[in-house]
């Protein structure tokens, strides 16, 4: 629902605004890439110059978004830093449980020969039978 309201309230009167700028200056007009000799017809185009006016906009959002992209580089390193940061200590984490893991097992389990004969598995045994 935000965003209908949103693109009801900027894009339309944006586009409202672009069309009358199209539609009042749709005359021809001479674009001159030779400084010198402005009447060359070799380097000499002629559009209407509302295009003239949208290719300048469009030009403007790219150089202000690479200009942006430029700005923010830092973060994204220290972003990426951090996640190669996080990343290792994942892994470390995880070894260190893998490890602890393995080293309780290995402490607390009872030898395979004496699981059955401690006092506290036959009670178990014996809980579990009802007798």
């Amino acid at each position: 629902m935000l965003t209908r309201i949103l693109t009801v309230v900027i894009v339309v009167p944006i586009a409202v605004i672009l069309i009358a700028l199209a539609v009042a200056n749709r005359a021809f007009v001479p674009f001159t890439m030779d400084p010198f000799n402005p009447g060359n017809p070799g380097l000499t185009i002629q559009m209407p110059f509302f295009i003239y006016l949208f290719l300048a906009l469009i030009l403007g959002v790219l150089i202000g978004s690479f200009a942006t992209w430029l700005r923010q580089a830092r973060y994204r390193r220290l972003a990426r830093q951090r996640g190669h940061e996080i990343d290792t200590l994942l892994v470390a984490s995880h070894n260190k449980e893998n490890a602890a893991f393995v080293d309780e097992r290995a402490y607390d389990a009872p030898s395979p020969s004496r699981a059955y004969d401690t006092p506290a598995t036959t009670n178990t045994a014996l809980a579990r039978t009802g007798s």
